[in-house]
């Protein structure tokens, strides 16, 4: 019954996680959970130990606090609806980063990510190595065998993977934290054995930005993706082909151009946001409507998005300049073109978004106009019509001429009807005219 299986549950312990984003439950226990209704155990970072029962709600924020994952409570019970309010607060915070209040490199994965692929370019100048790695420690294999690899993750939510690549290269837990925490600006961090780079890399349509992280070490440059699919086709294509100097070259430079690949990234989605404000611009002067109001405010909004993203990476990339433990000189002088570059976007999207604005501003000024035009039309319209009412109401007054030879005499007039039309459309005819005359109809 529910009410046994609630009891079960209510002392039932605390799983430990043994590995980062293990599943704490066995088919027994996780089939008396799906018949309560309630998610598996997933604990989530260090063991939290077998010792802390669920019972107590003192207990779950514990757990709640070191794992910031769900963990099995019984909801149906009032008493616990304060903590389930806490708990589904707990996840919120696992999707968007480390949670207020937590120790410096606390990790949060996901349990349920699929695992990342991996790729591994490892050259020279004589040579180089391109493929798929299935396992991280494969890595290890290659690292001194080539003066350069460069290794390639897409996907960043699956912790024993990034757990694993972290010791491989042995990344500071901070730099750790702020890969698995999305949503970093652009940033440049020294540490004591490599470099770490956060950039911002535009994707999809309409128009966002990923984060892109780069480590740049001794002899590797290892790079993390939140999604598959990137800007470095050409980087890859100028390594397989051994052009220019970039197979002769050290770390620092294949960092630059991957850093040189994401801001020239920004051009063509820049070009279409362009064309797009032309096309509303178009719309604005030759028919304005209600749907223009949407169309630029998702592309102020886009442009906004864009201009966040990119202008943290002008004082990102002038740290890199000044930096010269990890950049050489000889890049640095390759940098400089590509801080020039983040400058033009920057003006760019400062000039786009102006552009949008006055758009905006054109739009209510045609609205404007168009009532104006309206106005005059229904103005000039009423105002014809006025002195053709009053001849009407005033042969329409119902005095008897048969009493009175003072009483409209030409009311018994052969041609009384034709007159007071020929009346009303002489006094429309100066009216008309006397507004062309004014220029009221230009």
């Amino acid at each position: 019954t529910r009410a046994s299986l609630l009891a079960w549950a209510m002392s039932l312990p605390a799983r430990t996680a043994a590995t980062i984003g293990a599943r704490q439950t066995d088919p027994v226990t996780a089939a008396k959970l799906e018949q309560l209704g309630c998610p598996a155990v997933m604990p989530l970072g260090a063991p939290i130990g077998s010792g802390l029962g669920i019972r107590n709600p003192h207990n779950i924020e514990l757990i709640v606090e070191r794992c910031a994952v769900p963990v099995i409570v019984p909801m149906s019970m009032p008493s616990w609806l304060p903590t389930a309010f806490m708990l589904a607060s707990s996840v919120s915070w696992a999707a968007r980063g480390r949670r207020p209040s937590t120790a410096p490199g606390t990790l949060t994965f996901n349990p349920d990510a699929a695992r990342p692929s991996i790729s591994l370019i490892a050259y020279g100048p004589d040579g180089f190595v391109e493929r798929e790695i299935g396992d991280p420690e494969e890595i290890r294999q290659e690292r001194g065998a080539w003066p350069v690899i460069w290794v390639n993750v897409d996907g960043v939510e699956h912790g024993e993977v990034l757990s694993q690549i972290a010791d491989i290269f042995q990344l500071h837990m901070l730099a750790v934290e702020d890969v698995v925490n999305i949503g970093q600006r652009a940033k440049v961090e020294p540490y004591d054995e490599d470099l770490f780079i956060v950039v911002r890399s535009p994707m999809g349509e309409p128009p966002s930005t990923e984060q892109l992280s780069i480590f740049v070490g001794p002899g590797y440059v290892l790079t993390l993706q939140e999604k598959p699919g990137d800007v470095f086709d050409g980087v890859r294509e100028r390594i397989r082909t051994g052009r220019l100097r970039i197979r002769s070259s050290e770390p620092d430079y294949l960092a630059y151009a991957l850093l040189d690949a994401v801001i020239d990234s920004y051009f063509p989605v820049l070009d279409s946001l362009t064309e797009k404000l032309e096309d509303l611009e178009e719309r604005v002067l030759d028919s304005p409507d209600q749907s223009l109001v949407t169309d630029i405010h998702r592309v102020r909004r886009t442009l906004v998005g864009l201009r966040r993203a990119v202008g943290p990476h002008r004082e990102a990339l002038n740290a890199l300049l000044r930096d010269t433990r990890y950049i050489r000189a000889e890049t640095a002088v390759f940098l400089r073109d590509s801080y020039d570059h983040a400058i033009r976007i920057l003006d760019l999207l400062d000039s786009q978004r102006e552009i949008a604005s006055d758009l905006m501003s054109t739009y209510l000024s045609a609205l404007s106009n168009r009532m104006n035009e309206v106005m005059k039309v229904l103005t000039i319209v009423a105002t014809v019509f006025i002195p053709l009412g009053f001849v009407a109401g005033l042969y329409g007054m119902n005095f008897n001429p048969d009493v009175s030879p003072w009483n409209m005499p030409e009311l018994n007039w052969f041609f009384g009807y034709p007159f007071a039309l020929g009346l009303m459309a002489a006094v429309a005819a100066a009216f008309l005219g006397l507004v062309w005359h004014k220029g009221w109809f230009r």
